[in-house]
């Protein structure tokens, strides 16, 4: 039995692996362990040179952060390596796509998504770390045009509060400072030093995607600054976990694209056909060779995940204004409840205890109970009840589905807020 985060403090952890919300069979979220392990707080060593090639096996999907690049050489004939991921947006239009401010220097050519990259590309920013291990790059999205930026905590905790900087769009660094960081959420929030007319992005309202949306994502993969790729929008509402299973971990609640998305893109903008910030890209999943421990290809394979905007905004804006944010919990720990005879298929999330106090407690949820939906979102296992938790805000009202010994119940809980 593992704590599942929806209590005050909990990293959160995943569940019965297989029930991530990875699409197939042999889906897990298993951390994906590089060759080599990194000190808590550290970022990867220097980037590594080609793997020899492997024998294709059957293989098992694994979830990634898709986090800093470590010291890659690009150009010059050097090839671009194997980068190993720590733990752990769509189709293109051709329509027309009303963008102001931007510049398209040829429009007989262009489409939706040459006009969704010119007006995002000038609100996303490089962000470069360095530590005592090594140095490394990742995305951020502009927040103000004094410079504030959102990014991933995974991309800025090697560089603590300082060794941090940032490269705008128009090509000035800047020293950056970390005004506060959101673990359970993977954001971080950085202010930008003699910074000024920045160009902010927009957002739109990210409860509003749907599957088949176009979505185009922009970043710095493998630090190659200002790159776009486009796709769709696979799937939203997917309950996923990064992180080592030893350790904390992070459960979102996703949009999942085929964009493709790479390490260094973390932390940077998933926009929709009119350029709108929907998510921050934050994860891969990648494929496990051969047996179980396998080393992981960590190239993009078309499933990657991105905390959706409308989440982002608010913890950064908590960040901005207190240096740290809220956690919107339960009050319970939770195990993924199986189906009879089959390990593998979840059929809810079974509260194993619940913390006195809380608003799991307020509302009488009891141990045995078996969550398994939030409103009108089915829950299969304890990481999908995280997910849909930390969905919604502290203090929203929200109507739990549980079985239990004579039937049914709707369960009423106003939900509560902590701050790490």
């Amino acid at each position: 039995m593992t704590e599942y985060g929806t209590h005050p403090g909990a990293p959160g952890a995943p569940g019965t692996p297989g029930n991530h919300g990875t699409p197939g069979p042999a889906a897990t979220s298993t951390w994906a362990a590089p060759a080599w392990q990194p000190a808590p707080g550290q970022v990867p060593p220097a980037f590594q040179p080609p793997a020899p090639p492997r024998e294709r096996r059957g293989g098992r999907l694994r979830i990634g952060v898709a986090g800093l690049l470590a010291g890659a050489v690009i150009g010059g004939g050097a090839g671009a390596g194997v980068v190993a991921l720590s733990d752990g947006g769509t189709g293109g239009g051709t329509g027309t796509v009303a963008a102001q401010n931007v510049t398209i220097t040829n429009p007989e050519t262009a489409t939706a998504v040459t006009a969704a990259a010119a007006k995002a590309t000038p609100s996303v920013v490089t962000v470069y770390v360095a530590s005592p291990s090594g140095s490394g790059s990742g995305s951020g999205v502009v927040l103000t045009d004094d410079g504030y930026v959102l990014t991933n905590n995974h991309v800025v905790e090697g560089g603590g509060r300082g060794g941090v900087s940032v490269r705008t769009a128009d090509g000035t660094l800047h020293d950056a400072t970390v005004v506060g960081t959101e673990p359970t959420y993977d954001l971080a929030v950085l202010k930008l030093d003699g910074a000024s007319d920045l160009v902010p992005a927009g957002w739109a309202d990210s409860d509003e995607v749907q599957v088949g949306d176009t979505a185009v994502a922009i970043g710095a993969p493998l630090g190659l600054t200002d790159t776009v790729t486009d796709g769709i929008i696979s799937a939203t509402g997917r309950a996923v976990a990064t992180g080592s299973p030893e350790g904390d971990a992070t459960v979102i609640d996703a949009l999942q694209t085929d964009a493709a998305i790479n390490p260094g893109n973390s932390g940077g903008a998933l926009v929709d056909g009119a350029g709108q910030v929907i998510g921050i890209n934050t994860a891969i999943a990648t494929v496990a060779s051969g047996a179980p421990g396998g080393q992981a290809q960590s190239g993009s394979i078309g499933v990657g995940f991105a905390i959706p905007g409308n989440v982002a905004q608010r913890i950064a804006a908590e960040i901005i204004e207190d240096g740290s944010a809220d956690t919107t919990y339960l009050g319970v720990s939770a195990r993924t409840a199986a189906a009879d005879g089959n390990t593998e298929v979840g059929i809810g999330a079974e509260v194993v205890q619940v913390q006195p106090g809380t608003p799991a407690a307020d509302a009488g949820l009891q141990p045995g109970d078996v969550i398994t939906a939030v409103g009108d979102r089915l829950v299969t296992t304890s990481t999908e009840l995280t997910a849909a938790v930390r969905s919604v805000s502290p203090g929203d009202d929200v109507t739990l589905t549980v079985d239990r010994t004579g039937g049914t119940d709707e369960v009423e809980v106003t939900l509560g807020a902590t701050s790490d």
